[in-house]
């Protein structure tokens, strides 16, 4: 249920002061322990939103993750969420000044930690308010600085030196970048893991995997490392462009967001040169490039809670590449047919990944995604689900990358057996997988299109439970 965030009055204000006040004094004389109360400072009356929740929520797992680097246990935690803002309470088993000092370095850290306000308060019963605040001087720490200038932020504040409106812009401008970075990041670093999950199962019948080679000469296990690598700041600005196209669609409401595609072709271009860099000239991920570039501004394009909507994020693929066969293939000739996959094409009417993709990539919403999820939730390995789901893949799609290195009745035929081995065992046993990886690599086989579908379905399985989201 959406959150009723509103602008409040003084007087609510003024009450929310008092009940944290009470809290505070309660949970200090229960526990006799320092208390972290964190809260966040924003100007104007507009407490509370979604943006300004997902800062705080960023400052809590922050400081979760360094409270538990300190080994100082949390013994009692208590966190609002009112239109008057957000409050965490946490009882903290540890030294205040350890308290104290990671609290500073978070507020000091970057410009969100500037909207953090993380006191630390001591049990004081010679004290009418039954507690002390500790002070950032106290352990050498400078005071805080205004949102706007160099100046202490309580000479700023005690003397209205700027105007609310500006405050309020730049606390604004802070909290959409820290959420654009975090979100940018974290949805390439889940590109980039998918990508090494893909390589790393093992065995992948005519593919590069951490046994063999498959069917190829001019690669191994750490050419695909290598490009992995290289290919994290290109997921990144995919992620970017999404997050920025969605933000402008929102603010001319309408959904759709037309201009994003074909503003990942440059990136994705040189993506191409990045990966060749990393691989000495060896095209380990050209497929991915694509694909995996499009679902990144996809799932960019929507807020980290919706990331476990599957079938949503696809949509927004197909949406994106609507007429992009037709696009890219319009005035193409048997002359001026230049790749494989233009003559397949013209040939066939077989529209590879390009079709997937304006189609919301079936084999992976029908049958890898269904079938990674099922295999993980009955306890097999990630082995032994990579490559069951890569089977389920190629033994439903057209991969043009076993066309390539072959014909067309040898990839109807590689589809049929991959299709035939999961009939007779829905998770077939390494035995199995390496007797067809040899018949593959005799035939000189790689599907190599499947194994980038392999790695999409990795995308949404961590973006569904992602711990961030």
């Amino acid at each position: 249920m959406r959150k009723n965030y509103h602008e409040v009055s003084l007087p609510e204000i003024l009450d929310a002061r008092e009940k944290r006040a009470l809290r505070q004094r309660e949970l200090l004389l229960q526990y006799q322990k320092p208390l972290l109360c964190f809260t966040m400072n924003i100007a104007g009356s507009m407490k509370n939103s979604p943006l300004i929740r997902k800062g705080f929520l960023y400052g809590l797992e922050d400081l979760a993750l360094q409270l538990q680097r300190e080994r100082a246990e949390i013994l009692y935690r208590e966190i609002w969420d009112e239109a008057t803002g957000n409050e965490a309470f946490l009882i903290i088993n540890t030294s205040p000044a350890t308290i104290k000092t990671l609290a500073c370095e978070l507020e000091d850290a970057d410009p969100l930690g500037r909207l953090y306000d993380m006191d630390v308060l001591l049990p004081a019963k010679d004290i009418p308010s039954g507690f002390r605040k500790m002070e950032r001087e106290e352990l050498g720490f400078s005071g805080r600085q205004c949102l706007l200038c160099k100046r202490p932020a309580k000479e700023c504040a005690s003397r209205r030196i700027h105007p609310l409106s500006e405050l309020v812009a730049r606390t604004d401008e802070i909290l959409k970048s820290a959420v654009r970075e975090r979100t940018a990041c974290r949805i390439a670093e889940l590109a980039t893991r998918s990508l090494l999950y893909e390589v790393a199962i093992t065995p992948k019948p005519g593919l590069v995997d951490r046994a063999n080679n498959g069917s190829h000469r001019d690669m191994d296990f750490y050419s695909f490392l290598n490009s992995a690598a290289a290919l994290q700041s290109y997921f990144k600005k995919c992620a970017d462009f999404g997050i920025l196209e969605a933000e402008k669609a929102e603010r001319e409401g309408r959904e759709d967001l037309p201009g994003l595609f074909r503003s990942l072709r440059l990136p994705g271009k040189l993506a191409e040169n990045q990966m060749l860099r990393a691989t000495g000239g060896v095209n380990t991920h050209k497929g991915a490039i694509f694909s995996l570039g499009i679902l990144c501004a996809a799932a960019a394009s929507l807020p980290p809670a919706r990331w476990n909507e599957s079938e949503t994020i696809l949509s927004i693929c197909a949406r994106m590449t609507k007429g992009i066969v037709a696009g890219d293939y319009r005035n193409l000739t048997v002359n001026t047919a230049k790749t494989k996959g233009q003559k397949l094409y013209l040939e066939y009417g077989i529209t590879g990944v390009r079709g997937q993709m304006e189609e919301g990539l079936p084999a992976v919403s029908a049958y890898g995604l269904p079938l990674l999820e099922k295999l993980l939730a009955e306890g097999r390995s990630t082995d032994e689900t990579g490559a069951a789901v890569l089977l389920a893949i190629l033994s439903h799609m057209t991969d043009t990358n076993l066309i390539a290195r072959s014909d067309v009745p040898t990839q109807k035929e590689a589809s049929r057996r991959a299709g035939e081995l999961l009939e007779h065992c829905p998770c077939p046993g390494r035995e199995e997988l390496e007797e067809l990886d040899r018949e593959f690599i005799q035939k000189n086989l790689s599907p190599g299109g499947s194994a980038d579908l392999l790695a999409l379905c990795w995308m949404l399985h961590f973006l569904k439970t992602d711990r961030s989201s």
